[in-house]
């Protein structure tokens, strides 16, 4: 499957119809959404993934006039992701996120970064490939790690999904 970083958000407004239509025109195969915020998956028989994932980007870049930005998973790896969240995604008020990356090296940076930020009640661990993070709702943006998040260095390697959504793709 196909994360896809920044849309329907910011201004990059694309419809999921038009994803699936781009994609199954590129030639990826069985191509559905779940949702608006870009999660899309699909059948393929390429092993080569730093190529698929390029492809993908191209194939959006062109149709949809934006610098995108993929995370490719597999459906084990995102079950064994789903299935390592390690706070209480139930807990009243709060956001149970993971971040995925194209380059994990993003990930143990961001988590560095983190050490010297005062977090208060955030919940931040790094998982296997991912990043757990847990927030008070509505702090996602304005919270000290919400904020590292959204540097620009950021953007074109990591997406973040809440653990809902990503159960959604299961």
């Amino acid at each position: 499957m196909a994360l896809l970083r920044g849309v329907n958000v910011g201004g990059i407004n694309v419809k999921m119809a038009d994803v699936r239509e781009a994609l199954g025109a590129a030639g990826f195969e069985n191509v559905r959404t779940v949702l608006a915020s870009g999660n899309v998956l699909f059948d393929s028989d390429r092993t080569d993934a730093a190529a698929l994932k390029s492809d993908i980007e191209a194939v959006l870049r062109e149709r949809f006039g934006y610098d995108a930005w993929i995370v490719l998973v597999d459906a084990p790896t995102l079950e064994r992701i789903v299935d390592g969240f390690p706070f209480d995604a139930e807990r009243e008020g709060w956001h149970p996120y993971v971040l995925l990356a194209s380059d994990p090296a993003a990930l143990t940076e961001m988590m560095s970064a983190a050490a010297d930020l005062d977090l208060g009640d955030e919940d931040i661990r790094l998982g296997d490939g991912v990043l757990y993070w847990h927030v008070e709702r509505g702090q996602t943006l304005n919270s000290p790690f919400g904020k590292l998040t959204g540097k620009a260095k950021y953007k074109s390697t990591t997406t973040n999904r809440n653990l809902r959504t990503l159960r959604k793709l299961l």
